[in-house]
């Protein structure tokens, strides 16, 4: 190797190169969904073995599983960290940060992804918001333990919930900028860096399923972060964003006033809906591209199935407050809500229609 060659370090570890930061991803999040793994096996045992102790988990866990026994907060810490783990750190990335770093400048024939150093700092952010989240393990009063959905007002205060529910809501902050930055990323690729001669409709159908995931991703990600924003505020500077009047903890009166908790399920679920389809879109278009391949003929109905996909994300956007229809909504509001999340079965039902076709008197 030549002085003037880059190094280990440069080529597989702060690499700018598509391939690479895809492989970083997808080792990544596979070691992650472990981690996730093994906090839903304890779960699980307890689930199946309860009041069972655990002598050697008290090492790992002093404060949570004293003796062995595991206390019923420190179960809560377990599958709040499980799903966090699992949605943010493992099949988002793995789906749409491995596969889509790796596939897109091969699919659509450009020499790499537009913003080379941002795709870098996407897949950076990753490890640094999971240390963070995880940190919180070791600190006073334990990790996030008011779910993934972190509902206020137990995930509101310091007095419900410690500090590590403040890291929590930080790693979701700076994991978000981690998928903004590559949701840029994947439509400025997708717009600009086409091959000549390649229009949209000439793109294969896991690159209409990435490209609606990335503008999901960019328009929904700045949403959910704002909300982060808000709780931190309501922890740490004693605003009533979230915090109604009214609240007594341990039998003390609580200053707060004018706070709302149903405005955070509102921005939570206003982007964890979409999240699904940000989960989904990108397999139902591999599905899409394999198919055709081992049928040995072309997708049937390729733009039915490329504007599904759009209409997928669209619809997706309309559906958030069917997790809230227990809130005490408008019935009229709840009725537009149903009809829209009932709405979302067409488009899916087209891609399933399509891959049908597109089996039928196949190889």
């Amino acid at each position: 190797m030549s002085s003037g060659s880059p190094g280990f370090v440069r080529n597989y570890i702060f690499s700018t190169d598509h391939k690479v930061i895809g492989i970083q991803f997808m080792i990544a999040a596979l070691c992650f969904m472990f981690v996730g793994g093994l906090l839903a096996g304890l779960m699980r045992w307890q689930l199946a073995w309860p009041g069972q102790p655990l002598p050697w988990m008290e090492r790992f866990a002093p404060g949570g599983m004293p003796g062995g026994y595991m206390l019923p907060d420190y179960y809560n810490v377990l599958f709040t960290m499980h799903g966090s783990i699992m949605i943010f750190f493992g099949i988002i990335p793995l789906l749409v940060g491995a596969f889509g770093n790796y596939l897109i400048p091969l699919k659509i024939g450009a020499g790499d992804m537009a913003f080379p150093r941002l795709n870098m700092w996407s897949f950076w952010l990753l490890p640094v918001a999971a240390a963070i989240i995880l940190s919180g393990f070791w600190v006073e009063g334990g990790a996030a333990g008011a779910g993934w959905t972190a509902y206020p007002p137990l995930s509101g205060t310091a007095q419900t919930m410690g500090f590590g529910q403040t890291l929590w809501a930080i790693g979701v902050i700076v994991i978000g900028f981690s998928s903004i930055f590559g949701s840029v990323n994947y439509v400025t690729t997708i717009i600009n860096l086409r091959a000549p001669g390649m229009s949209f409709h000439r793109l294969p159908i896991s690159i209409w399923g990435l490209f609606t995931t990335a503008v999901l991703g960019l328009l929904a990600t700045p949403v959910l972060a704002a909300a982060m924003i808000l709780l931190l505020l309501d922890r740490l500077v004693g605003t009533s964003f979230f915090l109604p009047a009214g609240m007594i903890i341990d039998g003390v009166a609580q200053p707060y006033a004018g706070g709302q908790p149903l405005l955070w399920q509102h921005l939570f679920w206003f982007y964890s809906h979409p999240a699904v389809y940000i989960m989904i879109l990108p397999a139902m278009g591999f599905v899409s591209d394999v198919l055709p391949t081992f049928a040995r003929k072309p997708i049937f109905g390729y733009k039915a199935i490329a504007y599904a996909s759009v209409g997928i994300g669209a619809v997706g956007f309309l559906v958030w407050a069917h997790h809230m229809f227990q809130s005490g909504m408008n019935p009229v509001l709840g009725t537009t809500f149903m009809v829209s999340t009932m709405a979302v079965a067409v488009p899916t039902g087209v891609k399933i229609f399509s891959w049908l076709g597109t089996l039928w008197k196949g190889a």
